[in-house]
């Protein structure tokens, strides 16, 4: 190889690894041990920098630097993130940014690939991601992650407003789901009594950050699946509309008819089972229940009901 393309090579290669030994860059290279060494110093003449540790088993890597360098990706990987931003959606200005890196990558792409990139973009099309409601799906702030983000990796308190009531949390983690962004908290002051759970999941776009944030604290172990808590929570506390649907079959055969994503089945003291489900809106909850195919009650909330009852005349008035 000519130096320029060899050092292009190296470079290349220290980022799609943690370390080398000096023995594998020089075979990968088709090159001498001394050959690696020189041009690692032309790397870091460049402003790359490259850490080194000496002796017969040498190890390289790339370090952390004062800017970003330029990402040399193989054509499947240059692909795949071209699709991916093209992808990108559910958090509120990646859309834009996503744009701007996409042109930039377009813009440098080989003509081989950026003909397999329009010629995939051309023979898919994309449907709708969320069907399952009339409301838009909310939008949250990557500034507002990026300090959530911060708050669970230094073990700082949130001071926030959640559906406009003051509270302080102990963040956990953060989990994707239907989305939505729900953060895995624990309220310290719940903490306080032991009968009482202090996790819950909240809905980061019902989250209104304060400053200056709140106390450091010692993070408690989660008890549990942590998905699988928010799943289970979410039916509980994380919708717009709540609803506990009363239902004439046995609680096993509820669950075995259900999506996870619709909510949790109880068993009713009285026989039958409970559903506690939720939704955005109240047509989302009524389209949930009626795909059940078992005989139901609706008692909760009146405006269910009256929803119901609606949906109920329309559907005898279109009948012969």
């Amino acid at each position: 190889m000519e130096t320029s393309t060899r050092i292009l090579a190296l470079l290349s290669l220290l980022q799609t690894r943690s370390d080398w030994s000096g023995a594998d860059l020089a075979q990968r290279l088709g090159v001498s041990d001394r050959t690696v060494r020189h041009d690692v110093s032309r790397l870091r003449e460049l402003g790359y920098p490259v850490d080194a540790t000496r002796g017969p088993g040498g190890r390289y890597r790339l370090g952390v630097g004062a800017k970003l360098p330029p990402l040399l990706l193989d054509d499947e990987e240059a692909v795949a993130v071209a699709v991916g931003l093209r992808a990108a959606t559910g958090v509120a200005g990646v859309e834009e940014t996503s744009a701007r890196a996409l042109a930039k990558l377009e813009q440098v792409l080989p003509e081989r690939l950026r003909r397999k990139l329009h010629a995939l973009v051309k023979a898919t099309t994309a449907g709708p991601v969320n069907t399952d409601s009339n409301v838009e799906d909310p939008e949250v702030d990557p500034a507002v992650l990026e300090a959530i983000s911060l708050a669970i990796r230094d073990h700082d308190g949130l001071r926030c407003d959640y559906r406009d009531r003051p509270t302080e949390i102990e963040p956990y983690h953060l989990v994707a789901w239907q989305r939505r962004w729900y953060l895995v908290a624990r309220d310290p002051r719940v903490a306080r009594d032991p009968r009482a759970d202090a996790w819950a999941p909240y809905r980061v776009d019902w989250l209104r950050l304060k400053t200056p944030g709140g106390r450091r604290f010692t993070p408690a172990g989660f008890p549990g699946d942590i998905t699988e808590f928010v799943v289970r929570e979410v039916a509980r506390t994380g919708w717009a509309v709540h609803a506990r649907i009363r239902v004439d079959a046995p609680a096993d055969e509820v669950v075995a008819r259900i999506n996870p994503a619709v909510g949790t089945v109880e068993a009713h003291p009285e026989g039958g089972s409970v559903l506690v489900t939720g939704g955005d809106s109240l047509e989302v909850v009524a389209v949930w229940i009626s795909m059940l195919g078992m005989p139901f009650h609706v008692t909760e909330p009146p405006q269910l009901v009256e929803h119901v009852r609606d949906l109920a005349e329309r559907y005898a008035a279109a009948l012969p």
